[in-house]
């Protein structure tokens, strides 16, 4: 019997982990997408009147069994893979893109949709009269999701010819397999290399908490001494604090040559594919470039915005960068460093802010024992949103590590002081279900994320609510110390919480409106947002006490922290904008990609960005996950778009106290809204006015 095709008889209807194995997915997926024609079909074959219920609502709630299964075998390709997951992605994903490509090409279908927009969307008769077919009318949400189905199709290919709809179906079944195989080179590329170190003497300037951590690694693999691993709780610190030069140039190139070694995990081929397709694919549907059709369904709207946004932020922070790199370079200097490299910054950064600040990362990590950051983080969400995180065991879980907790809401009855039995106030109670997922694994990519195994929806009168997960690679603890974050993984963990408020507080009708459903550039508001809150004295003291003896951390620490918190903003604002740059112009100009390599159009893309000298052994793009295996391509840029929103939505709240229950209570109905409404208005709603690009550069560079 294969769990995945049945009704998951789990706790809440959770995913069963521990039934599942990987033969299971492949005749899954192949079942389960022609179950999900047939609903395709009798929807699209329909003999009565198209109408918004039996069409574009039917539509929406269709395929649930197959999002289920692929929610959790995408998921974990991400989080636990290994080979064989591996190769069934090759293989499904291609079956997926068909089935896809069917549905937004399928005629029938798309005229029943058509005739139900046009309906609503008819002119007026002369005299006024309504041409509407359906007379019921469509609250604010039907309609979004009638004009975002209408959209989709559209800009799916529907208004194609048979020739061109081919050609599509082609292109986007290579581009699922293009993007999954890039992926799987940099996590293989990621994995396959370690130094291996047996003289301490090699690893001075190392704090001895580090050390432990290596030699607990080099433990692992059944080595003496240390080992050195390109994820990142292990390569950071070691090119963060490394004194040996000559290592952190090693590691450092090492790490900057994934996937660009002309070995069989390059991907440098593959990026020229993968942006030809991306081209061809715009081109079919009308549109100049790639990034024009991914810009039309976004807040910027167009490329000539978003350089323009760029471009502005460039102008502003360059000055500063520039002004920061030369502090630098004058304390290597004084190491008689004649000229700083790339690799060499982490260690010279790390030197000049204690001696500007007098902190370090591990001086401030025994203050951030990991289960209290994250016990902080629920608190907050408590406080702004009445929710409260309850662990529980009888959830399967696909790792040992992961930690399952119940998100329930305070009800109106509870608040009212009204009594009711225990079973009741779970059922009303219950918001979301939460997986969390914080250690580094083989089988796991690097980087931290949020992501969802079943998305909120309200059909036949229930609430269904979502099972979010949220994926992180945190030190994980020694026989020592638990595990213990940097100030940086502090702010991660509240980064990847945001998003997973968005989900856990979703409260829309359709699925594919929920949670983080909602236009790109908006998307990063909810994350960025929360990690203001890691700055703020009166909060950062209810959880920043020290692991052995609970000491809160000190004023002056804290001072210094928030002294410190724009450190190095130039560089990384400068940083961030040439991966923003780097992606639009990918999207953008092709025609120039084509007469040079990755390398070359890399380089001359970002040399206004650049603040250390290039290395013709290294190359950013062929790792550059976010833009050919993720969904942020021509859309990099978001990240800092949604740094002006988040700032100007934070100063709204500094102005009327951080944990105002009113303007907590505006946020929450912005974060619930999911994609029901355009972000602008969504965030007008909340702001009262458009968010200002001068919050977020007062906060950057005062």
């Amino acid at each position: 019997m294969n769990p995945l095709l049945q009704k998951f008889n789990t706790k809440y209807n959770s995913a069963p982990f521990n039934e599942i194995k990987e033969e299971h997915y492949l005749p899954a997926f192949k079942e389960l997408i022609e179950k999900s024609k047939k609903e395709i079909d009798e929807i699209a074959n329909n003999s009565e009147e198209p109408t918004f219920s039996n069409t574009i609502e039917a539509l929406a709630y269709s395929g649930e069994q197959l999002d289920a299964v692929s929610n959790i075998f995408f998921n974990l390709n991400s989080a636990e893979t290994n080979d064989e997951i591996q190769k069934i992605a090759q293989e499904v994903s291609p079956l997926l893109s068909e089935y896809s490509s069917q549905i937004s090409q399928n005629e029938a279908l798309f005229n029943r949709i058509k005739k139900v927009f046009d309906g609503f969307n008819s002119p007026p008769l002369e005299g006024g009269a309504s041409q509407r077919r359906d007379r019921g009318g469509l609250n604010e949400e039907q309609t979004t999701l009638l004009n975002e189905t209408y959209k989709g199709f559209v800009r799916n290919g529907a208004l194609l010819n048979d020739e061109d709809k081919k050609k599509l179906e082609k292109i986007n079944m290579d581009l699922s397999l293009k993007s999954l195989q890039f992926g799987q080179n940099v996590l293989a590329e990621t994995n396959n290399y370690f130094k291996h170190i047996t003289d301490k003497k090699d690893l001075a300037g190392i704090p001895e908490a580090i050390l432990a951590q290596f030699a607990e690694e080099a433990k692992e693999r059944n080595l003496e001494g240390y080992v050195i691993t390109l994820q990142y709780p292990s390569y950071v610190p070691f090119i963060t604090y490394c004194e040996n030069r000559e290592l952190r140039k090693e590691l450092a190139l090492e790490n900057g040559k994934k996937a660009f070694k002309n070995n069989e995990f390059d991907n440098q081929n593959l990026i020229k594919e993968i942006i030809s397709l991306k081209q061809q694919k715009a081109e079919i549907l009308g549109y100049k470039n790639y990034a024009e059709y991914v810009l039309e369904e976004r807040m910027a709207k167009s490329p000539a915005k978003v350089f323009e946004f760029l471009n502005e932020l460039l102008e502003k922070a360059t000055p500063f960068a520039q002004k920061e790199i030369e502090e630098l370079k004058s304390l290597a200097k004084s190491d008689g460093i004649e000229e700083m490299q790339g690799y060499d910054h982490a260690f010279y950064a790390e030197k000049l802010r204690k001696a500007k600040y007098d902190i370090d990362d591990e001086e401030l990590k025994p203050y951030f024992q990991l289960d209290k950051v994250e016990e902080a983080v629920f608190g907050l969400a408590g406080k702004l949103f009445g929710l409260e995180f309850v662990e529980i065991n009888d959830v399967q879980k696909y790792h040992p590590e992961v930690k399952t907790y119940e998100v329930l809401e305070k009800s109106e009855s509870q608040e009212d002081g009204k009594s009711e039995s225990k079973q009741e106030a779970k059922s009303q109670k219950l918001k979301a279900l939460l997986y969390a997922d914080y250690h580094p694994r083989k089988g796991k990519r690097a980087g931290a994320w949020m992501t969802s195994f079943k998305s909120q929806k309200i059909q036949n009168g229930e609430n269904v609510r979502p099972h979010i997960s949220v994926v992180c690679n945190f030190t994980k603890p020694t026989s020592e110390t638990p595990s213990l974050l940097t100030f940086q993984e502090v702010t991660t963990l509240f980064h990847e919480f945001g998003h997973a408020l968005h989900g856990i507080l979703a409260n829309t009708q359709y699925p594919n409106l929920s949670g983080t459903s909602v236009k790109w550039d908006f998307v990063e508001l909810p994350s960025q947002f929360l990690e203001n809150y890691c700055y703020e004295p009166e909060f950062l003291k209810t959880f920043a006490k020290h692991y052995q003896t609970g000491e809160v951390l000190p004023d002056e620490k804290i001072q210094k922290i928030s002294d410190s918190k724009n450190f190095m903003e130039g560089y990384q604002t400068l940083r961030q904008l040439g991966f923003g740059i780097l992606d639009m112009t990918y999207h953008t100009k092709v025609g120039e990609f084509e007469n040079w390599s990755v390398k070359e159009f890399e380089d001359n893309t970002t040399k206004k960005t650049q603040l250390y000298p290039t290395n013709p052994e290294t190359a950013m793009s062929t790792s550059f996950s976010h833009i050919f295996q993720g969904g942020y391509s021509a859309g990099y840029y978001s990240y800092k778009w949604a740094e002006v929103l988040d700032a100007d939505a934070f100063q709204y709240f500094k102005e009327n106290g951080i944990f105002n229950p009113e303007i907590a209570a505006k946020y929450k109905v912005l974060l619930s809204s999911g994609g029901t409404k355009d972000p602008m208005e969504l965030y007008k709603n909340f702001r009262g006015s458009e968010p200002k690009v001068e919050s977020l550069l007062k906060r950057a560079f005062g």
